[in-house]
């Protein structure tokens, strides 16, 4: 499982024309997921981004974690992640998760998240979506499981 956290001080997601998601100061997470991710791998993300240090504290230290910073976060999913460009002129997609399993993931991961306390908003998953964000730093960081 993958996912691009990027801090943001504002985010939204809109598909047809409908805006459908909105944060505030927070996390904007890209989540990709793979064939060989579980439950396991995604538990192990969604706590891995709720505990990070990855906000200011009043030192100007990143010390604060995502919920001790009162923060939001917004997840989106992006299997361009799995994206594999080493060969070619074209992008193989064969690391991804199927749609049902990738699904599944994004929203147990999305559950996890929710059930620490934070509030989540998300993207609409398999949907062409326009994202945009202003981002906070730039801070953005890429974890792996």
């Amino acid at each position: 499982m993958r996912a691009l956290l990027q801090r943001v001080t504002g985010a939204g997601v809109e598909a047809a024309g409908e805006k459908i998601a909105a944060i505030e100061a927070g996390l904007l997470i890209f989540l990709g997921v793979g064939r060989a991710d579980g439950r396991a791998e995604a538990g192990r993300l969604a706590d891995k981004v709720a505990e990070l240090p990855l906000f200011s504290d009043q030192a100007g230290k990143m010390n604060l974690s995502l919920s001790e910073a009162g923060g939001q976060a917004l997840v989106v999913s992006q299997f361009t992640l799995y994206g594999d460009c080493s060969r070619g002129r074209r992008p193989g997609f064969d690391q991804a998760a199927p749609p049902a399993q990738a699904e599944e993931l994004y929203e147990y991961f999305q559950s996890r998240l929710k059930a620490r306390g934070l509030s989540v908003a998300a993207g609409r998953f398999g949907a062409h979506m326009l994202v945009s964000l202003v981002n906070d730093g730039p801070v953005t960081f890429f974890l792996e499981t």
